[in-house]
């Protein structure tokens, strides 16, 4: 497995593949929100497995946290600790513009995955694109 973060258009495109098959196909999420306003403010990573995109995320400063976002992994790829690995990917991006704490929005299916990175949850059950989140921080 390879970890790149994102610094040229085509690998931009293998992230929104990613997370077209994952967010659009599999959890069908519309697709006309799939893809939005803060792209370009983000940082992307892509994980690729013998050059194919498997999994993706980005991170982005919010009111002086570090926001990941769209973190997915391909069904196909679940089982090889990809997840951690695009946690760990981000939050070292997080650190090296100085942010030292994290939050996201987790789909509630996913919340013992994040608790297991160090997140906690600070919100109620909310829905977004129709599919229960809870926010989640780390320190």
């Amino acid at each position: 497995m390879e970890v790149k973060v994102v610094s040229t258009e085509q690998e931009l495109k293998d992230a929104y593949k990613v997370r077209m098959d994952v967010f659009v196909v599999e959890q069908k999420v519309p697709e006309e929100i799939e893809i939005d306003e803060f792209e370009n403010e983000a940082k992307h990573i892509v994980i690729y497995d013998e050059k194919k995109p498997v999994a993706t995320g980005r991170i982005r400063e919010v009111d002086g946290y570090g926001k990941l976002e769209r973190i997915c992994v391909l069904k196909s790829h679940r089982k090889y600790g990809l997840g951690k690995m695009i946690m760990d990917n981000l939050e070292m991006i997080g650190h090296d513009i100085g942010l030292k704490q994290f939050k996201l929005n987790a789909q509630t299916q996913a919340e013992p995955f994040y608790e297991k990175q160090g997140y906690h949850t600070v919100s109620g059950e909310f829905l977004d694109a129709n599919i229960p989140h809870v926010t989640m921080v780390k320190k």
